[in-house]
């Protein structure tokens, strides 16, 4: 291993993240990314290519005026024109305009692309590699050399490519980049021929930049390091074209832990934080099964890794989710042992001592109800609701008597959906009624019109989602529903779990959860008689 000391990471999430599909960024989404890699500790950000757009114009002006305590800031264009001069070149020139201390250019090194992309001479490519590097050095900038589509053009012509990369280093860049641009190398490849180059070009300071269409890119990152590369190219969440680019959410853990490279310090608890809120500001749902920083990256199931690693971690966890930001969750499923369970009743304060004989009871009681299609992996509060239930401790808020929903059209177009609930409070008995946009609409507001009066908190109460799935398509529209609301009051959310062969029915069981679990965390005590004219 010729591992360095020193790791640089090198960000372009601005520039090559900004290229995946679904991506948008505007330049304030860009300026608030730059501000939370600074934060985190990122060596350098790529920020976009100078001139492309106006947004990217408006990025590096802003730029200027943020005080960034740690990276440095990078701009990003191509080589020369074949036949132009450098210092008449309008790529180069924009560059320049960006007024960053670095630019990184990209420059062919593979001949196939020399001759059938550029349509040039392989001489002149290199001119063009050598004339850019020297221009963009005597104006005072450092230079990175991106060398696209290196390995192939390795694997191709390994003279010429070789000769590519020798041709910037001694025209001055500080760092050459060796790009798996069509993300197809296999980690073998990369090592031989990472330290190849280092062998032919001893004083060269190396990086890698890996795509992630064989889903290489980020074992192939971490080659190239272990091969003698120094800087690691990649972008956060792995955004980037067709498969994206190197993840450095995981490739900066497996650097700090598994190589004991200090990447980022104690900063690297902030690696989810960080994960998460850029997901936010790409408007791209997070990947929970992401490596060290998704939701589900320590999460278990089976009753034995439950077990283990409540005994101890690292039975079944590689590190400790902490360490990134994240945390342990235990699932409880039909699969849960009586270790699951009690894990999980030990993060809830239930108000009362769990026997054994208690925890086997909630056990079969999981089981029959993940059999009727019932699941509590995403429904922590159903899950709660129930345990409460089986121990004989849970509120009982209000009954319900009955309810009906009917729905008609009037007019072309136009469905109008009414529900009717009738309600017991105490001794007190109700009938509501209330349209709504359909009938889990109607039927959630007629409920809460009829509870507002004795719970008035429920006001605080918002429905944030709600998805339905069913669970036996094969009996048709008889099939089993399962609906899952999630519930917010602003501050927390929670969710919960409704089944039935009635889809009115099932949304009905979570909707009356998820009310149960907002006035038992807002620790409101069961209404024992109407109160009139109570708001």
């Amino acid at each position: 291993m010729k591992t360095k000391n020193k790791i640089e990471i090198y960000d372009t999430i601005l520039r090559d993240g900004a290229q995946a599909e679904g991506i948008n960024f505007s330049a304030n989404d860009k300026l608030k990314i730059i501000r939370l890699l600074d934060e985190l500790g990122v060596d350098y950000i790529e920020a976009g290519w100078p001139g492309a757009n106006p947004k990217d114009i408006e990025v590096f002006e802003q730029v200027k005026t943020l005080e960034l305590k740690h990276s440095k800031i990078a701009a990003f264009g191509c080589t020369r024109k074949a036949n132009v001069k450098a210092e008449e070149d309008k790529v180069l020139n924009q560059l320049l305009r960006a007024g960053t201390e670095i630019i990184t250019i990209f420059g062919k090194t593979w001949d196939f692309h020399v001759e059938h992309a550029l349509c040039t001479t392989l001489e002149e490519n290199l001119n063009m590699i050598a004339d850019s590097i020297t221009y963009l050095k005597g104006c005072g900038r450092r230079v990175f050399f991106d060398a696209e589509h290196f390995y192939d053009g390795y694997k191709n012509n390994r003279e010429y490519a070789l000769k590519a990369v020798e041709t910037a280093h001694k025209a001055g860049a500080e760092r050459i980049i060796l790009c798996d641009t069509n993300g197809g190398c296999l980690s073998s490849e990369i090592k031989k021929i990472t330290e190849a180059v280092l062998k032919h070009l001893p004083g060269a300071v190396l990086g890698i930049h890996a795509h992630n269409d064989g889903e290489m890119a980020v074992a192939n990152s971490i080659i190239a390091v272990q091969a003698g590369a120094i800087q690691v190219q990649g972008t956060f969440n792995g955004y980037g074209e067709r498969c994206g680019n190197a993840n450095l959410c995981s490739i900066i853990p497996a650097l700090q832990f598994k190589m004991g490279i200090d990447i980022l310090g104690e900063n690297l608890g902030k690696l989810v934080s960080v994960s998460r809120q850029i997901s936010e500001i790409a408007n791209k749902k997070s990947n929970n099964f992401a490596p060290y920083v998704g939701t589900s990256a320590f999460t278990h199931k089976a009753g034995v890794h439950a077990s283990g690693v409540m005994r101890q971690s690292s039975t079944y966890e590689h590190i400790n989710p902490e360490t990134v930001g994240n945390t342990r969750k235990i699932l409880v499923s039909d699969q849960s042992g009586l270790a699951s369970i009690r894990e999980k009743i030990a993060r809830m304060d239930l108000g009362a001592d769990i026997t054994n004989d208690d925890t086997r009871k909630i056990l079969e009681k999981i089981k029959d109800l993940e059999w009727q299609g019932f699941t509590f992996e995403d429904a922590d509060a159903s899950f709660e609701l129930m345990l409460k239930n089986v121990l004989n401790i849970k509120p009982t808020y209000f009954e319900l008597k009955g309810f009906t929903v009917l729905t008609d059209t009037r007019g072309m177009g136009y469905l109008n959906t009414e529900a009717t609930v009738k309600i017991k409070v105490g001794n007190e008995i109700l009938h509501t009624v209330s349209e709504g946009e359909g009938p889990g609409h109607a039927l959630d507001s007629a409920l809460r019109l009829a509870l507002k009066p004795f719970y008035p908190v429920i006001e605080k109460f918002k429905l944030s989602d709600f998805k339905v799935r069913i669970l036996d398509s094969t009996d048709g529209t008889g099939a089993k529903t399962r609906v899952h609301a999630e519930t917010t009051d602003g501050y927390t959310k929670w969710d919960t779990v409704g089944v039935s062969r009635n889809i009115i029915e099932a949304a009905y069981l979570a909707f009356v959860d998820s009310i149960d679990y907002g006035l038992l965390l807002h620790n409101e005590a069961p209404q024992n008689k109407y109160i009139l004219n109570r708001n």
